[in-house]
């Protein structure tokens, strides 16, 4: 899978320094998109609007995302949705079926593993996967984590 370029706040909350990517390279902070969170679409699906209302939040905080960013939200929230019900048609159905040919894995797990591999490449473009959620944290350096008991 080729990589994609991550966008440059992402790597300023990654950097060494204000202004440096995490090799200490200038960031060119690329254009001056207004940062106003999008609006859900009116036509997501019941668990794909869960996981808009669930992101949105901390995605707008740390202004990652903008209004143009909307199609590719909707297809991650998407995504998820479809991951989580093909993963819930394996545990209540079972990895296999019987047919004529024999026993054949469950077209669901297919569907999952397809849904899995998608969700995981629509995160990376907005920092949700685990890998990026350190630089995130990063990032918020100076800003007291309301959950954290030490902070």
């Amino acid at each position: 899978m080729a990589r994609t370029a991550e966008p440059a706040k992402l790597r300023l909350l990654k950097g060494r320094s204000d202004g440096k990517d995490s090799a200490g390279r200038e960031v060119n902070a690329g254009p001056a998109f207004k940062r106003i969170p999008p609006t859900a679409p009116d036509w997501l699906s019941d668990e794909a609007a869960a996981e808009w209302d669930r992101v949105i939040p901390e995605l707008a905080r740390l202004e990652l995302v903008k209004e143009s960013d909307r199609a590719a939200l909707a297809a991650y929230c998407e995504a998820w949705a479809t991951f989580r019900r093909a993963t819930e048609t394996v545990a209540r159905e079972g990895l296999t079926i019987d047919a004529k040919q024999g026993t054949l894995a469950h077209p669901a797990v297919g569907i999952a593993r397809a849904a899995g591999r998608e969700v995981r490449a629509w995160a990376a473009h907005f920092g949700l996967t685990p890998s990026t959620e350190q630089a995130l944290a990063r990032g918020s350096e100076g800003e007291p984590d309301p959950d954290n008991p030490f902070g």
